[in-house]
């Protein structure tokens, strides 16, 4: 086994060291003895159990900010004021405690520069906050009950003293029991590490495991993801840092290996010799509309393949991601097509152009569409082509990875279909968003005398067959880097694989100032992305009936 396998072997299993706390020193010659090595486990069985034999009101009463509680568990979030944090964390959060995931004195600190009260922080984050619909419990009840675990500390993200002041607001909660630290930095990547530094030499766990959740992006290229790994790292240990990519915790996607090791009918395959291409398609029917600013400096390449797609590829491909990554071919400018919408009237209605947001330059070549071709060197899937397409401003909203299967070898039925043959291809399609779901589609005879063919889908969909709400994809996140799973998220070695692929595509594509070919706003892309995919002998699955 080689040591890239021995690493994804170990990141499968939840950790369970021995604690092992003990003195480290960064390059910058600063202590690290506030950081914490042991990587122990908080258990969603073990929560639950404890819930179950004591009642968390009973445990947990009404507290203020002063009161001690025994916290063995403090969330911190960084950045609580930001949209990402009253959209997505703080309501995960709140469904893993309203469904007994978490652990039974937990409490939670929203830290930011806003100036704000514990009771103004419960307000702002109360109006986000919904309950699942299969459960039996007072809503109210519930939502009390978790907002009476959140607290508020205002500070500067570069303070050492603001962080130092947090963390004995956090020893009071915890009440000098063991406990654990949780920070989730909801902010800007340019302040990343200040935060980490400040956290870690000033407000770790001094008997427990300290973690940090680190939100996207991670650099815009190989030198810059380097450099962010590498500042992280004077402060952290790799085992600390979870760089999190909210695709990779979507139910469709944990689904892939389910799908495919716990099915006999698929198992054989899922390699070259069955399967004639795999796609990923991921499209959204909205501008940059609020974001423009952001978005220009990044682009749809670094904003979602190099991230969401290409890390779903390497899942999809069965194998360690690292040695994926590692051994798929260096990508080809004549194998990439990018675009950009333009103005369009429809219906009456008028859509804006790229370069129409204000916070854009007139003259921008950021490219809001991409498709591109990919190949991965291994003996399992040689010569087969991974497409992907990613765009705003498109005709639907869609997430999904689409299988075509061969063409069967000396079909009896060739003449019923005619000369089209992608007409008999079988095709597995997981649907990630919206409507979960996955089916497969097969061909079969039309009920009657003749001999008329038809293709049809066995169809698995989520909300039909499972009734009960899907878990939002940060909830699943959340809960693994609580219990120290890191199987769905990104270990340095993998990001710095992801960008010596993308790195050099970005910079020829960027050096000689490629003009993105222009599509209207609302339609289904370039022209030039059937092109590419006519080039690998492929047709876009998604532009056939609708699902």
């Amino acid at each position: 086994m080689d040591s890239s396998s021995s690493l994804w072997n170990s990141c499968i299993q939840p950790r369970n060291n021995a604690m092992n706390n003990f003195q480290l020193k960064c390059s910058n010659g600063h202590p690290l003895n506030a950081v914490s090595s042991h990587d122990g486990v908080a258990g969603s069985s073990i929560a639950k159990e404890d819930s179950k034999t004591q009642p968390i009101e009973a445990s947990f009463p009404l507290s203020d900010a002063s009161e001690c509680i025994g916290s063995n568990l403090s969330i911190t979030v960084v950045g609580a004021s930001g949209d990402l944090a009253k959209k997505k964390i703080f309501p995960a959060l709140f469904a893993l405690y309203y469904e007994d995931w978490l652990p039974e004195n937990f409490i939670v600190y929203g830290y930011a520069r806003t100036k704000m009260t514990d009771e103004e922080l419960r307000n702002m984050i109360s109006r986000t906050l919904t309950c699942r619909i299969d459960k039996r419990e007072n809503c109210e009840d519930k939502m009390d009950q978790f907002l009476k675990r959140c607290f508020y500390h205002s500070g500067l993200y570069n303070s050492e003293d603001d962080f130092s002041d947090l963390d004995s607001k956090l020893k009071e909660k915890e009440c000098g029991k063991d406990s654990n630290r949780l920070f989730y930095l909801s902010i800007p990547p340019n302040i990343f590490v200040d935060v980490v530094k400040c956290a870690s030499l000033k407000a770790s766990s001094r008997n427990g495991w300290t973690r940090v959740i680190v939100e996207k992006p991670f650099g815009r290229d190989s030198e810059s993801s380097r450099e962010l790994t590498r500042c992280l790292k004077q402060y952290l240990t790799e085992e600390q840092i979870f760089r999190i990519d909210h695709y990779l915790g979507k139910e469709l996607v944990e689904n892939l290996s389910v799908l495919r090791f716990s099915n006999l009918v698929f198992e054989p395959l899922w390699c070259r010799n069955y399967i004639r291409n795999v796609q990923l398609i991921f499209s959204e029917d909205f501008g940059t509309e609020g974001r423009g600013g952001y978005f220009d400096n990044y682009g749809i390449i670094r904003d979602i393949m190099q991230n969401h797609l290409l890390q779903i590829l390497a899942l999809f491909a069965m194998e360690t991601p690292v040695k994926v990554l590692r051994s798929m071919r260096q990508i080809q400018l004549e194998d990439v097509v990018v675009g950009q919408y333009k103005g369009h009237n429809k219906s009456g209605k008028s859509y804006p152009a790229y370069t129409d947001d204000p916070t854009v330059p007139k003259d921008s070549l950021t490219p809001t569409f991409a498709a591109a071709a990919l190949f991965i060197d291994n003996a399992r899937w040689d010569g087969v082509p991974f497409l992907m397409k990613a765009g705003k401003a498109l005709h639907t909203r869609r997430a999904e990875i689409r299988v075509q299967f061969r063409h069967v070898p000396g079909n009896l039925y060739k003449r019923n279909f005619g000369t089209d043959l992608d007409k008999t291809t079988n095709e597995l399609v997981l649907r990630v968003q919206p409507d979960e779901a996955i089916y497969l589609k097969i061909n079969n005879k039309v009920p009657g005398l003749g001999m008329r063919l038809d293709r049809s889908d066995l169809n698995l969909l989520f909300r039909s067959r499972y009734p009960r709400e899907i878990p939002d994809a940060y909830e699943r996140l959340l809960l693994d880097a609580i219990e120290g799973e890191r199987r769905l998220f990104i270990r340095s070695d993998e990001l710095d694989a992801a960008w010596s692929l993308f790195t050099p595509l970005l910079k020829e594509i960027e050096n000689k100032k490629i003009a993105p070919e222009l599509y209207p706003y609302g339609s289904r892309g370039p022209v030039g992305a059937h092109y590419l995919a006519a080039k690998h002998n492929v047709r876009w699955g998604d532009l056939g009936i609708e699902e």
